[in-house]
């Protein structure tokens, strides 16, 4: 099979990346199990420490290479596969072309526009379909034919059918659609997978280039014309190139760390049993923490309270559809902290499964259960794990007769052994990596590690990395702020390229990377930088202007610095900047170009401070009102950084709202009410020429694009404007392609939101007002102290004062009474 080059190839590869400063990630897949890969190098983590089996990478009946996948800082991945190229020959090394098909939602929506229907109806048609089951859509012929492989699919699809006998235009969409579905939409580059041969690439396979926009094809990348599969069974060598994001972060904090804090630290000698980071995670404070920052999973790192390095591997095996829907991921929680008591299908299990709480947890958990009551090798055990996982019939019940007659021949009952194979059948379903959890595992922990040590380095090279993606920052930059983290406006004389952490006594802020603002490219940026750090820090505007080099004086960039602030601390307001910058730009560049040339002023280099007559243009003190700045700071920046609307607002907002837009994503569907404020709105028409909307709608955690379609637009439409701050009154629906959507039912503009309420109204009826329920009342009341009076309406006109010895902090009470009483018990 040719191992020996195998490793020793992926051994050079990772050589080369640690070498070259290029962050290589500590292990994912199999390949932590082995020991020769640790020995290597390859992988961090010993096999033998935290048991991850050889068995799951490599045994006997394996036929195919193994697979020892790669992660690599995101922004090296081209270096690295030009690196092999180099290595092992340009005509050895190729990508893997990837196709994309059309898939059953897709197959609808694109059928629906194309026959010339109104988005809607595709819409409407999609909606109705089964919803996801882990990412997989339902096959369109398998919600009109039930199957023991879609059953649960068919029975969702009811409405489907419905529509499709009734309704003669979705009938056509989904006769359509149907022939659609499955075939394929284009093709592209495999995220990861390259593929290294012997000999030539054309001696085993068609290749082509892919160019890209406008640099040239003899550049362009090599990639197979054969799909990843095809090219497996050809015998070629596949190998999986991942850039991983997270790896950029974790190598940009650490060169910052050295740069201002600490010149030896290095990420990968951290203690794996530091408090601080576990204190960190059984908060839930892991926003930006790899794996672990979406709101059910910091639910359940709040309710588990790990400890461990291993409750961390724990948590990424058991946040997954099939662990959390068998109740696995709480019933872990509760055994940790001796919530439930642990029980075990057998006591000679106690030895096996202690380390989890005797839940099978990982594939490996399996496999050392076969091998200890049915007598099978490890590689058996493996084997029954494929056998397991591919659910075929006659293999299935060939396992199980073999399984219980090895317990049986091991001392156990043939019972235990019937009953333990079910639950192994089923256990397959969900069963994960042990090897691929403990690898993501360790950087999960290192990013925590650096969130609760240096937390202001870590959010800025957190938001360096989500620059472009103006969703994810938002999310980051509400995260710095609740961990008392300022983030201000990019500076002239203190912003670098990307963001930058400044920690000073316990002032602990972050400033706006230059080249993050709109229009502002890395090169221009270099140009001030270099210029601000051999001369000095810029004085003044006009001081920037005859300084830098002239290319930087690009007056659309320089527009973009004004509105973004990044010359405030100047002292220049940004109307009056705006308003005469293009002429001093033009001025000082005529007599820049007069000096190189020569050319004396007649004036010479007299200026105001020596009391004589100055030639700069005075800048006006104008100023923006705040809606107007904060309006150009979100068109330059993508992000409200300097305020934002809903700043000193935001809890008479969530008094009007149902949950935050962040918290949607844990939602069932139903209806819902969310709140912010509407920025980017777009008004378009249909092919019918109805009109309608779409707009984001932004709190100060996350934001949603919503769509307004005809007949709510025809109603709330006029209300619609760009900073306006709203509710939205609609249904979530997580059936759409695995996102959170809103359709929306009513829009409400709310004014006013400064007033804070006179009283708190509570809506109790007298009938339904039990003894526990009266003192689970009287205990909310007096855990939440303030100076807001309240008030009980018992129902029949009757209402209540409870007096000033009674009197409630509104906002923090508000959520306690929710979730004791209804969302209906507080009268708004």
């Amino acid at each position: 099979m040719g191992f020996a080059s195998y490793f020793l190839i992926v051994w050079d590869l990772i050589r080369f990346a640690r070498e070259n400063g290029i962050r290589v990630g500590p292990g994912r897949g199999s390949a932590a199990g082995c020991a020769v890969a640790y020995c290597l190098r390859i992988t961090d983590l010993d096999p033998l420490k935290y048991d991850l089996l050889f068995e799951r990478f490599l045994n006997p009946s394996r036929v195919s290479m193994p697979d020892i996948d790669m992660d690599f800082d995101s922004r090296y991945r081209d270096t690295m596969i030009r690196y092999a190229a180099d290595t092992y020959g340009r005509d050895h090394v190729a990508q893997i072309i990837t196709f994309s098909t059309i898939k059953a939602r897709n197959a609808v929506r694109d059928a629906a526009r194309v026959l010339g229907y109104d988005y809607a109806v595709g819409d409407r048609i999609a909606k109705a379909m089964p919803p996801l089951v882990m990412g997989r859509d339902t096959p369109l012929r398998y919600c009109f034919e039930e199957t023991d492989a879609h059953r649960d699919g068919y029975r969702a699809a009811s409405e489907l059918r419905d529509m499709f006998e009734s309704d003669d235009d979705v009938k056509k969409v989904v006769e359509i659609a149907t022939k659609l579905e499955g075939l394929k939409r284009s093709d592209g580059i495999h995220a990861a997978a390259v593929v290294i041969t012997r000999d030539p690439l054309t001696e085993y396979l068609p290749i082509q280039r892919k160019p890209s926009g406008d640099g040239d094809p003899a550049d362009a990348p090599i990639v197979t014309q054969y799909e990843m599969h095809a090219v497996e069974d050809l015998g070629l060598l596949k190998m999986d190139f991942l850039g991983l994001r997270n790896l950029d972060v974790i190598a940009d904090t650490v060169a910052m760390i050295r740069a201002t804090r600490d010149s030896d630290f290095d990420i990968d000698t951290v203690p794996l049993d530091d408090s601080l980071t576990y204190e960190l995670l059984g908060r839930g404070d892991t926003i930006g923490v790899f794996q672990l920052e979406s709101p059910p999973m910091r639910a359940l790192l709040k309710s588990m309270k790990p400890t461990t390095f291993d409750d961390v591997a724990a948590v990424i095996a058991l946040y997954r559809p099939g662990p959390m829907g068998a109740n696995m991921h709480n019933d872990y929680a509760d055994f940790k902290n001796s919530r439930k008591s642990i029980s075990y299908f057998h006591d000679d299990a106690r030895e096996l499964l202690a380390d989890t709480y005797g839940l099978m947890v990982y594939q490996e958990s399996m496999m050392r259960v076969a091998q200890k009551f049915a007598g099978y090798s490890l590689a058996q055990a493996d084997n029954l794990r494929k056998a397991c996982g591919k659910k075929i019939r006659e293999l299935m019940a060939k396992e199980r007769e073999q399984f219980v007659k090895g317990c049986v021949d091991t001392g156990y009952p043939e019972k235990l052994g019937t009953e333990l194979f079910n639950i192994i059948e089923g256990f397959a379903d969900y069963a994960f990596n042990k090897s691929h959890a403990y690898g993501y595992g360790l950087v999960s922990y290192q990013t925590a590690y650096l969130k609760a040590h240096y937390p202001v380095e870590y959010t800025a090279c957190l938001l360096t990395s989500v620059k472009g993606n103006y969703e994810k920052a938002a999310v980051h930059l509400s995260d710095a702020r609740a961990s008392d983290i300022s983030v201000l406006n990019p500076d002239i004389n203190l912003s670098q390229s990307d963001f930058v952490a400044i920690v000073d006594g316990g002032q602990r802020t972050i400033y706006f990377g230059l080249a993050a603002v709109r229009n502002v490219g890395e090169g221009l940026v270099e140009l001030i930088v270099n210029e601000r750090e051999t001369n000095g820090a810029f004085e003044s505007f006009h001081d920037f202007v005859e300084r830098v080099p002239e290319p930087a004086l690009n007056k659309r960039a320089v527009e973009s610095l004004i509105k973004s602030g990044a010359f405030d601390q100047l002292g220049h307001p940004r109307r009056g900047l705006l308003t005469v910058f293009e002429q001093i730009i033009d001025t000082t560049i005529v007599r820049r170009r007069e000096r190189e040339r020569g050319v004396m002023s007649l004036f010479g280099e007299a200026s105001e401070d020596e009391g004589g007559w100055s030639e700069r243009i005075p800048i006006p003190e104008l100023q923006f009102d705040k809606a107007d700045q904060l309006r150009f700071e979100k068109e330059m920046l993508g992000l409200y950084i300097s305020d934002h609307p809903l700043m000193g607002v935001q809890a008479a907002l969530r008094r009007k709202v149902d949950c935050g837009i962040a918290e949607l994503h844990s939602r069932e569907d139903g209806p819902v009410v969310i709140g912010g404020v509407v920025t980017q709105l777009n008004r378009r028409y249909t092919r019918k020429g109805d009109q309608m909307a779409t707009f984001v709608l932004e709190d100060l955690e996350a934001s949603i694009e919503v769509t307004v379609f005809t007949r709510a637009l025809s109603d709330y439409g006029h209300l619609l404007r760009d900073d306006a701050i709203v509710t939205v009154s609609g249904r979530v629906n997580r059936r759409d392609e695995n996102r959170v959507s809103v359709s929306t039912q009513r829009i409400t503009v709310l004014e006013n939101l400064h007033d804070r309420p006179t009283a708190l109204h509570l809506q109790l009826a007298t009938h339904g007002l039990s003894a526990e329920r009266v003192d689970a009342l009287k205990q909310i009341l007096i855990e939440h102290p303030g100076d807001c009076p309240v008030v009980l309406h018992l129902g029949n006109g009757l209402e209540m004062s409870l007096g000033d010895e009674v009197a409630v902090d509104f906002d923090k009470v508000l959520g306690p009474l929710r979730v004791a009483f209804g969302p209906s018990v507080v009268a708004l």
